[in-house]
Parts: C-alpha cells; structure tokens; sequence
C-alpha cells in the first residue's frame, strides 16, 4: 500500500506544479514576462534547492518528455504554418538554421574555452548547446507583447526558429558522440547530416501526406480525429529517430503538409493540439526547472553570464550579418532578426544529452545553458517590443479581430461554417459588403435562428453564419471589424488612368466604355475590390472588368483609396526571368509537386 500511496503522492504534487505554471501564466501575460520563465522558476522552487523540497534527478524521463513535448511543438509550428508565407523567405531561413547555427557555435566556443577551462571540442559542445533560437519563446513573446512584425521579417523568423532545431540537436549528438568515442571522420559527420536531413526530409512530406490521405478517406468517430493525428505525428517522429533520421525536421515538415491542405475536424485537430503543446511545455519547463540546482550555479555563474553576453552581443549579430548578406534585408532588419535570437527549452534540453550519457563535465554545461536561457529570456524577451519600434520592423498595431466561430460540416471539404457578431461599424453592416466566395446561411437574433431573408436587414448584434472555404475563411474577418477612416484621395484623379476608390463602376463605364453588370454598377471600385479579392486588398493588387485591368495603387483605412487603369492598348508581356528567379519558380514547382501544398 505504501508503493501506492507513493504513486497518488507523486500524482497530486506533478498536478498541482502543472496547476501552478497555468495559474502562473495569467500574471506572467499581464506584465508581458517570459512565461518560459515563469515556469522554470516554479521548478526551481518546487525542487530540493527551494521550499519544495523535491528530490528530482530523473535525467532519463526528463530527456523522454522533453522529446515529446519539443516534437508536439514543432508538429503545432508547423501546422500553423502558411506555405504561402514563408515560401518568400526560405532560402534565407534555411541559410539561418543551418550555417547560421554553426557559425553561432563556432564564434561562441573560443570564449567558452577559456572561459570554462575547457578543451575545443567541449567548448562547441557549449555552443552548440546555445546555438538555436527557441521558436515558442520567439512567438509567444511577439503575441503577448502585441507585435505585428513586417511579413519578411515576421516570416523569417518563423521559419528559421522551426527548422533551427534539427540542427542544432544533429550538432549536438556529433559532438557528445565525438567525446563519448574519442574519434570521428568530417566523411562521417557529413554522411550522417545528410541521411538525417534527406530521411527526415523524406518521412516528413510522404508521412504527412499519408495523414492528410487517412483524415479525408477513413471515417472516424467524431471526437478522434485530433487524438488520431497528434499520436500520428509522434509515431512520424519515433519512427524517423528509429531510422537513424531527424525526427523533428520531420515532424515540422508532416505539420507544414497537413496544415495546408484541405482536412476534416481542422478546427478540432487546431484546437486540440494548441491545449496539447501548452500543457507539453509546462511539463517540460518545469522538470527542467527541478533539474537545476541553484547551489551548483555558484562556481559556473559568471563564466555562464561572459558567454551569455558574448552569444547575444557577438556571435548571433556576426552569423546573422554573414547569412543574410545575400539577401535583401536592410540593416535594421538584420539587427532586429539578431536580437530575437531568444533561447529557451531547447537549449536546456540539448544540454540534458550530456547527463544522459554520463559525459564528464555534464552538469556544466546543463548549467551554463540554464544562465544563458535565463539571461537571453529576462534581456532580450523584454527588450523585443521597444527593439521592433526602434528599428522599424514592427506594423501599427491592428485592432483585434472579431470572434470567429469556425464549424467543420460533416461529409465535405470545401465548404465550413464561419459566424460573426455584426457590429454596427463594419464594412458588412455599412455597405452590405459579403465576398463573391461566400454565402449567409443563418441568422441568430435574441436567440432564434433565421435564414438571411427572414433577418433582412440585418441589425448590430446578430450573429451571421456563412458558407466559405477553409482556407479563406479567415479572410472574412475584415468585413466584420470596425471600419478605420481612410483619407480621401485627390478629387481631380478620375480621367487621368488614375481613379478614386470612391467611383462607382457604374462611372467608370460611363467615362471608359466597359461593360458592368446592372447589380454591379452600384458598388464603388474600393467595394470590388473587396467584394473579389480573396484576401485584405494589397498595393499592386489586380482585378480585371471587362476588357481593362484595375490595379490597386493606394490603400487607406484596409481598403483601396486610389485605383490605376491598365488599358488593353498597354504591353502585358512580363520581363524575362533572370537566372535566379527561374531557379526558384523551378524548386517551387518541384516543391509543390512533391508536398501537394
């Protein structure tokens, strides 16, 4: 019975220190502090350092739900993921993730030698160890602090920060396995990259497609669908590390196919693993947190907080400079993209390798990444929202969208159901506004549901449902958020091939001759734009109206202010293709061929 109690004991203590990282996070949220952080220093406490008091050195069984947790994580990035989105930025993010990390590595090893009192080879262990940016500290911190980064940088990011870790984690088992053996070939070491990344490669794009195949041809139970593709992308992972292959970058890829394409129970699958990844990090924050001995820091403190410094201030800064030179980023952006380099659980868990094996020195490095991780957290997660004001980078922040509800239908991918509150300001409410590619359905009003017709005319404070396909479906929000002033535009445009967005189609044909449809001759041109844009209109964005093309010129207040005519008379024959851009219009090809996005 003792062994029992034993079990319930470990059970309510393991619930409550998970308890307290969530109760946790609402304080941490509303001053904006690291919740990484947050969650390590509840560890600490709970460990036989602190008031807790809890004998934990399970290195074995932190590694496993570290493991877990870090592919749960990385499967969720991906899945999020908009292909559409990073495809602009991918050659750099790689270059980041990849030279970048080994540079990062190689400049931080020669202060960490001396610094530490240790040979070469253990000083790249350290950084190694340090050399990768945490994409869930990254994000976490732009979305709590109200960040809206430029796309190129905010993409950037993200995609560097999802594929960094498969490196950064090969880096480190060459150079455990280097010190653990006492030899090794470059032959080998390259061999060895290039079956994990190919394997991993390869797993990831056929095993996500397996999934994606599986979701839309079996009929599960309703309820199973997320269960089923969450264990999916952890057999992808087990079975690519089985493989002697890179289990992460397989499971970010699985996560970037399933994502973009059209699935069932999205939504749920989306909704389920959000809950799944928060409660994985939690866990592994704060198992990491136990393992750490604050009287053990004493000794290596100081040494820690010179590499800290030197990673921050010198290594990152060189390593991004030197991969995005090709590329371009102006210098405020290169600065920016230095400074995210923000560490967190991966860099405490690539250094729990070490212990793992029994590597001498081990606690060492555990404890120089736990200072670093910490320092990087409190110095650059706090500093990120005045350093993106600073330099630039960051976008006027939007107001927040609207609550959309999003309901998958049973028996078919095309089309969901998307609900919104009508508020009196929005574009709908004031100009009738709906996209070409989406239908009203119902109409709830004080709690009865009626068709559009039976609502007609709609009132603030319903609550409208329409038919849209997923993957536009966000695109509906801007019609249902409060309508931002826009300036008017000069009033002498019109008759210059030049046109305010406030002409109606209607004129337009009056002055230029094109043939508009009798419902369509109301709508001004900033309304058809809206009306057949399946997203938020951009500058440079077109539209075509019988024989002539519209070309968004200005926006102003989310829509298009000024409007540029492209008569049929005007040469259409795109520029030639340089080198380069053919290259890449062909590996996006086979890209899109082989992923199915």
């Amino acid at each position: 019975m003792a062994s029992l109690d034993s079990v319930s004991i470990a059970i309510l203590l393991g619930s409550v220190l998970v308890m307290a990282g969530i109760l946790s996070s609402l304080l941490a949220l509303r001053f904006g502090a690291p919740l990484l952080l947050v969650f390590l220093v509840i560890g600490m406490l709970a460990g036989d350092s602190g008031p807790g008091r809890l004998q934990f050195d399970d290195v074995r069984t932190t590694y496993l739900v570290g493991s877990v947790a870090l592919a749960l994580i990385l499967f969720d990035g991906g899945l999020r993921t908009r292909f559409a989105s990073i495809r602009t930025v991918l050659a750099p993010s790689v270059v980041l993730a990849t030279v970048g990390v080994l540079l990062t590595a190689l400049i931080t090893a020669p202060f960490a030698k001396y610094a530490l009192d240790l040979n070469w080879t253990e000083s790249l262990l350290v950084g190694a160890v340090v050399a990768s940016t945490d994409a869930a500290a990254v994000f976490l911190l732009v979305h709590t602090q109200g960040l809206r980064l430029r796309p190129r940088v905010g993409a950037t990011l993200e995609a560097e920060s999802g594929t960094n870790d498969p490196f950064a984690i090969f880096l480190t088992l060459m150079l455990v396995e280097y010190i653990s053996l006492g030899s090794s070939s470059a032959s080998h070491v390259a061999m060895e990259f290039i079956q994990e990344a190919v394997l991993g490669a390869l797993v990831g794009v056929f095993g996500g497609r397996l999934v994606v195949i599986a979701l839309n041809k079996v009929a599960l139970p309703q309820g199973l669908h997320a269960p089923f593709v969450t264990t999916a992308a952890l057999v992808i992972f087990g079975g690519s590390q089985i493989m002697h292959a890179s289990g992460f970058l397989a499971v970010y890829l699985a996560g970037i196919i399933i994502g973009n394409r059209p699935t069932r129970a999205h939504n749920s699958v989306v909704a389920f693993l959000d809950a799944a990844t928060w409660l994985a990090q939690i866990v592994m924050f704060v198992l990491l947190g136990l393992l750490v001995s604050p009287s053990r820091l004493g000794a290596s403190v100081l040494p820690a907080v010179g590499v800290a410094f030197v990673l921050m201030l010198v290594a990152r800064p060189i390593a991004v400079f030197v991969c995005l030179a090709p590329f371009r980023f102006n210098w405020r952006e290169k600065i920016f993209i230095a400074w995210t380099g923000l560490r967190g659980a991966v860099a405490i868990f690539l250094a729990s390798i070490p212990m793992l094996v029994g590597l001498s020195k081990a606690y060492l490095y555990f404890d120089v990444a736990f200072v670093v991780v910490i320092i990087s957290l409190l110095l650059q997660g706090w500093t990120l929202a005045p350093a993106a004001r600073k330099l630039h980078v960051a976008l006027p922040r939007a107001e927040r969208g609207p609550r959309r509800v999003e309901l998958d239908l049973p028996g078919q991918l095309e089309q969901q159901l998307v609900g919104y509150p009508v508020r009196p300001k929005s574009l709908y409410f004031r100009r009738g506004l709906i996209p070409s590619w989406s239908k009203p359905t119902l109409v709830i009003r004080n709690e009865n549901i009626l068709t559009p017709t039976e609502a007609d005319p709609i009132a603030p404070g319903d609550y409208i449902y329409l038919l849209a396909p997923p993957e536009k479906a966000e695109s509906l929000d801007r019609f249902f958020v409060d309508m931002q002033p826009g300036s008017a535009p000069d009033p002498h445009l019109l008759g210059d091939f030049m046109v305010s967005g406030e002409h109606t189609l209607a004129e337009l044909a009056e002055i230029y001759g094109v043939k508009v449809g009798e419902d369509e001759g109301k709508l001004t041109l900033a309304d058809y734009f809206d009306v057949h844009l399946d997203r938020a209109p951009k500058e440079g964005a077109e539209l075509p109206l019988d024989e002539i093309v519209l070309v968004a010129r200005s926006i102003s207040g989310g829509r298009v202010n000024v409007v540029g005519l492209r008569l049929p008379e005007e040469d259409e024959t795109p520029p030639p293709l340089t080198r380069a851009q053919a290259l890449r219009k062909k590996l996006a090809e086979v890209w899109t061929s082989v992923a199915g996005v």
